[in-house]
């Protein structure tokens, strides 16, 4: 039967409004441009496109393959790699195609361990990255900092073949050259996932790995500001086992659109504002860190070198991290929570939250309102009857008023 669309769009315009009414800090979010947005919905998504530029297996695409050779040419231009695939179509099955183009079911792949900020892609068990491969874990000492003797130790003793660097919730600096080190000894290859750093790397706000690991992997929609998408750079020397991972190891026809959306925003990146957008999101998170720090909260590793942090909500105000999100969800601010080193919650009720100042620093937000936001968590946390609730909610609404959400006028 058919049925009307109208609910649909009823649905994007409540999620529109939430977006609007809400301060969001999920680390992995943010807001996209307009031009970005006009690429994402455009006819491009109308077109079958398997195969690489100029060796594809359908007719018509002399316009897609422009568009795909430009989004290289603007990625190598923004980064230095060497070899681009732009086609897969988010960071789990970039990953997944660096897993499958140097291993072998069976083969011993290494990451960082879940709950110190690793991610599900780098060989968590239940991740086919975990399942299809042996896998092997590292983590971080009591500081909250990688040790790179035991990240040593630990590839020594299993010699894997794979070894990712790289994180989802790590707050510091990667160390990308002794990682080199590691993966020489033991003859890994050496991955680095910035996929939450990526529009930091891009502008000199983060240590680049591009020319030190043998692979690099990102998405496009987290710091980059870009479409929901990911990109694999590697050295040329594995560009052609790459391509192959993702076509036709893993994927059909790209999304073009996505394609034109990624061409978009890097250069969007190469622009003036994106590198002081990029120094302010690390601005942000330093002072909200600090500013939680000063209230109480335990941050682990005391800070962050980033854009994220993540907090130890039981140890601060003796509530899991859902319990957390979900009071701080009902004043329209979105977090989500997350294990943290050592954790002895599950994954689902875990011991922390994690926070992330991409997308607020999108809307304009500086020092100063990140001050404002960590009074409104505390604020929150420590008094969660609904009046205190409903009051801090219609705060939060005046608040964002002030700050604009890019693409509206789409």
């Amino acid at each position: 039967m058919y049925k009307s669309n109208d609910i649909i769009f009823k649905y994007i315009e409540e999620e529109s409004k939430r977006q609007v009414e809400g301060i969001e800090l999920i680390a992995s979010e943010n807001y996209v441009s307009e031009d970005v947005l006009k690429a994402m919905g455009s006819i491009l998504t109308n077109k079958y496109s398997e195969g690489y530029a100029d060796k594809r297996y359908y007719g018509g695409n002399k316009y897609i393959d422009e568009i795909e050779k430009e989004c290289i040419s603007r990625v190598k231009e923004v980064f230095k790699a060497e070899h681009v695939n732009v086609q897969p179509y988010s960071g789990s099955p970039a990953n997944l195609a660096v897993h499958l183009a140097f291993l072998n079911p069976g083969d011993k792949t290494m990451g960082m361990d879940l709950s110190a900020g690793g991610h599900l892609t780098h060989g968590f068990k239940v991740s086919i990255s975990g399942k299809y491969f042996d896998s092997v874990s590292y983590g971080v000492n009591e500081d909250g900092y990688i040790d790179y003797e035991n990240v040593r130790k630990i590839a020594l003793e299993h010699r894997p073949k794979l070894i990712w660097s790289g994180f989802s919730a790590y707050s510091r600096v990667i160390d990308w050259n002794e990682f080199r080190k590691i993966a020489d000894e033991v003859g890994a290859i050496l991955v680095a996932d910035i996929s939450h750093v990526a529009g930091l790397v891009a502008v000199g706000e983060y240590p680049s790995p591009v020319g030190i690991a043998d692979v690099v992997t990102t998405t496009t929609h987290k710091t980059l500001r870009g479409p929901r998408g990911a990109i694999i750079m590697c050295k040329e020397e594995y560009g052609e086992v790459i391509d192959k991972a993702v076509f036709p190891g893993l994927q059909g026809g790209p999304h073009n659109h996505t394609t034109a959306a990624i061409a978009v925003a890097m250069n969007e990146v190469l622009s003036d504002e994106f590198k002081e957008y990029a120094k302010q999101i690390k601005k942000n998170a330093k002072v909200f860190s600090e500013e939680l720090i000063k209230m109480g909260y335990k941050v682990i590793s005391g800070g962050t070198d980033n854009h994220l942090f993540l907090v130890d909500t039981v140890g601060s105000v003796g509530k899991s991290g859902k319990e957390v999100s979900d009071i701080l969800e009902s004043v329209n601010i979105t977090v989500n929570k997350n294990s943290i080193p050592n954790d002895q919650r599950k994954p689902w009720d875990p011991s922390g939250i994690r926070i992330g100042t991409p997308a607020i620093t999108t809307r304009g937000m500086t020092e100063k309102d990140m001050i404002y936001i960590a009074s409104i968590i505390d604020n929150a946390l420590k008094d969660s009857s609904e009046k205190n609730i409903d009051s801090l909610r219609e705060s939060v609404k005046q608040f964002t008023k002030k700050f604009p959400i890019p693409g509206l006028g789409i």
